[in-house]
């Protein structure tokens, strides 16, 4: 069975005169969870579609082990995948439109209730789908996924219509598949909660790579030690003071933004100047900054 090391290689994709993805290439590792983030239009959906073989490229390969989607010789046993919330017959039962998919990929039945329960669905697994919220739905989704048990799971969207309690399970569940070897590649616009669930990240633009690695990596190579947000009754005064290490910048309310210089430093600084601070505080950087930094300008609203 292939292992689960996604790899993707000059991936394209061309719709008439829209370049949906261009030249797109990164590898996501099993043992962890990769989240797949970019604006509207960048391109993340596409990708995942052309990966799952359900896209023709226009030019590169995606691979998951090394082989293709479609010539996987068990796919249902090596990648589950998400694209949308869980579609079924509205008359169905959740167990019964499990076990449809478990005799497909010729899997007993008990499998169905399985994945019910790692999912939290028990108690509704004879409600008919009609009657399923869109969480409900997105859980349903989940078990779907994991009805062969695969090494790669890939995910578009799955907390979407999820409560914060439903938002904590999913991360937990994600986290604890990732912990048993298993390949987890999310796409999400949830920034603050990709920000805690994934280790790595791979952002995208306009169907581009804008960088990739460890999240805590990437955020340091923008954010640095992040910026302090001062006020002052005489700003000029503490620019002068803070020297050419700082750079002082335009805050909210007449305040100022220092980065290069951290809040003892800021601090250390208005003390020898003798000028007189209101307040100071550290702000640390985080996903979303970066992401938006990253970003600005490049997303496409097709």
């Amino acid at each position: 069975m292939p292992d689960g090391h996604i790899a993707v290689a000059g991936l394209t994709k061309h719709y008439k005169s829209v370049r949906a993805v261009d030249g797109l290439s990164f590898e996501v590792e099993p043992g962890r969870v990769t989240g797949f983030l970019g604006p509207n239009g960048a391109g993340k959906t596409t990708t995942l579609r052309m990966l799952l073989n359900l896209v023709r490229p226009t030019a590169g390969i995606a691979t998951i082990g090394g082989v293709r989607y479609a010539d996987l010789p068990d796919p249902v046993r090596t990648v589950g995948a998400v694209l949308e919330a869980s579609a079924a017959h509205k008359g169905r039962t959740a167990r019964n439109h499990l076990r449809i998919i478990c005799r497909a990929a010729g899997l007993p039945d008990r499998r169905a209730d399985e994945v019910l329960d790692i999912v939290g669905l028990s108690t509704a697994a004879n409600r008919k789908f009609k009657g399923y919220s869109l969480g409900m739905k997105q859980r349903l989704g989940i078990a779907a996924a994991l009805i062969g048990d695969p090494r790669v799971l890939i995910l578009d969207e799955p907390a979407n219509g999820l409560d914060p309690e439903g938002i904590r399970w999913m991360r937990q569940l994600l986290q604890s598949l990732a912990a048993e070897g298993r390949t987890v590649l999310v796409s999400s616009h949830l920034l603050s909660e990709m920000e805690i669930l994934a280790e790595d990240i791979i952002i995208v633009a306009a169907g581009k790579l804008v960088t990739q690695g460890p999240v805590r990596k990437v955020i340091a190579s923008l954010g640095g030690s992040g910026r302090t947000l001062v006020r002052t009754p005489d700003p000029a005064a503490l620019t002068a003071a803070l020297g050419e290490g700082a750079t002082v910048s335009p805050g909210p309310d007449g305040d100022l933004w220092v980065t290069g210089v951290d809040a003892v430093g800021v601090g250390e600084a208005a003390h020898r100047a003798g000028v007189v601070l209101h307040q100071l505080t550290s702000e640390s950087p985080d996903l979303e900054g970066v992401f938006l930094e990253l970003t600005k300008g490049k997303a496409d609203i097709r």
